[in-house]
């Protein structure tokens, strides 16, 4: 019994110091640790657009898809928005159709039409030349002028490999193909400005800055420096697709209020305490001393998800909430059954702590089952459901987890460190159930 006892004390310790850690990080307005929540509980504007991939090819189609992803976030940077969130999904409409989507969510924006503006308009690639001023020895950068050649003279660019420093390996350089109008512009500029920085920008950020070496007739150049393989890589897509890389249309906008979400908030704070309260006191009332335990276990339980939901962290959604809410219930099925279990071996006539360690045991493959039922359901719905139903998926899933921590490892140490050999007296009513004692 001591070992239960000093575990129970353990597992209490560790649950205070939870809740205190949710408590403080969530009243510190500075916290890195506070609950990130969605749009539909802090305000802003979804967009959903959908990528048309008809005239890309089948190979193509994940690295145009990823780069669309990147333009799009390099644009909502611009913004200046608090947490925004790109991302992408598959989804597969009435007719059977799968369409690729993009969908933008930006906290505290609120003006639909502006945000649409920027996003949606054409991505700027531009060229421009480092004017400097030497002064001695030194050679400071003053500015950098425009030189009308863009993204739209590039035909294409590759990666290749030439000769580098060392002997033996090779060096990652970006070779870019202009078209025809695009070759004679260059070939002029490059002229008239050998040892120059022609500086590449791609909306308005600096991504390479080579030197012009000589005259470059042909339309075709080198981008040469101090490339990682991953670094040309990516400098290629970003010049490929550094436009849109595909066409997309705007399917859907939807805007939440602040106060729409500050309700949302409230009413999900209210259901959860109404549900613990509710559960816990139906617990009590028919389970008596087992059902307080399962009430601390709850607790427990609930203090536990709320610090593992700040430090992953999840995005909490309302529909979020509801699953966190659901997974409530299912911790306290596990318990109904173990002490159903309980309660039988000790009209049996078993002894209090023998009735405990048989009803854990008899339980566990129905609580077994049901929780691997309850994961794979939740995995399937993270698979393939959308944005919404994901972030329900997810909480409910670790939900599951975690209730069934609470309801195999706490009942059964707190149980086990306060439970006699005997049932004598008190524990006789304790011990019992409804209006039946053992």
């Amino acid at each position: 019994m001591t070992r239960y006892r000093v575990f129970a004390v353990v597992a209490l310790i560790a649950g205070l110091l939870l809740a205190y850690f949710v408590w403080v990080t969530q009243a510190d307005p500075t916290s890195g640790y506070r609950f990130k929540l969605g749009l539909d509980l802090a305000g802003g504007t979804e967009l959903v657009y959908k990528a048309d991939m008809s005239q890309t090819a089948l190979g193509d189609r994940s690295d145009a898809l990823s780069a669309l992803q990147g333009v799009i976030e390099r644009r909502v940077n611009l913004f200046g928005v608090a947490e925004p969130l790109v991302q992408t999904e598959r989804a597969s409409t009435l007719s059977g159709i799968t369409e690729d989507r993009l969908i933008v969510d930006l906290p505290g924006v609120t003006d639909i039409k502006a945000a649409t503006d920027a996003l949606g308009k054409t991505p700027m690639l531009e060229f421009r030349l480092a004017r400097s001023a030497s002064s001695g020895q030194t050679t400071d950068t003053v500015t950098y002028e425009a030189t009308g050649l863009t993204g739209r003279y590039v035909a294409s660019a590759t990666l290749g490999f030439g000769s580098g420093a060392t002997a033996g390996l090779s060096a990652p350089e970006v070779i870019l193909n202009f078209n025809s109008d695009g070759a004679k512009l260059f070939e002029k500029l490059t002229s008239e400005n050998v040892g120059q920085q022609l500086a590449i920008f791609l909306d308005g950020q600096l991504i390479s800055s080579p030197v012009i070496q000589e005259p470059i007739p042909g339309g075709q150049a080198t981008i040469s420096g101090r490339f990682t393989a991953t670094e040309a890589r990516d400098l290629v897509r970003n010049l490929n697709f550094g436009a849109l890389p595909v066409p997309i249309t705007l399917e859907s906008s939807s805007a939440v209020g602040p106060t729409l979400g500050a309700a949302a908030i409230s009413a999900g704070v209210v259901a959860g305490i109404i549900g613990f309260a509710v559960v816990a006191l139906f617990m009590i009332a028919w389970y008596r001393l087992p059902g307080v335990i399962a009430a601390l276990a709850l607790a427990e339980y609930l203090a536990f998800m709320l610090a593992v939901i700040k430090v992953i962290p999840v995005t909490l959604t309302a529909s979020g909430i509801a699953g966190l809410i659901i997974s409530v219930g299912m911790a306290v099925d596990a318990n109904v059954l173990i002490f159903e279990r309980t309660k039988e071996e000790l009209r049996e006539g078993k002894e209090p702590r023998e009735a405990v360690h048989i009803g854990f045991s008899r339980a566990w493959p129905a609580i077994r089952d049901g929780h691997l039922t309850m994961i794979i359901s939740g995995v399937i719905l993270f698979w393939l459901g959308t944005s919404i139903v994901q972030g329900f998926a997810l909480v409910f899933v670790l939900g599951v987890l975690a209730s069934f921590i609470s309801a195999v490892s706490l009942s059964r140490v707190f149980l086990l460190a306060i439970v006699p050999e005997h049932r004598e007296g008190t524990w006789r009513f304790l011990l019992g159930s409804g209006i039946h004692n053992p």
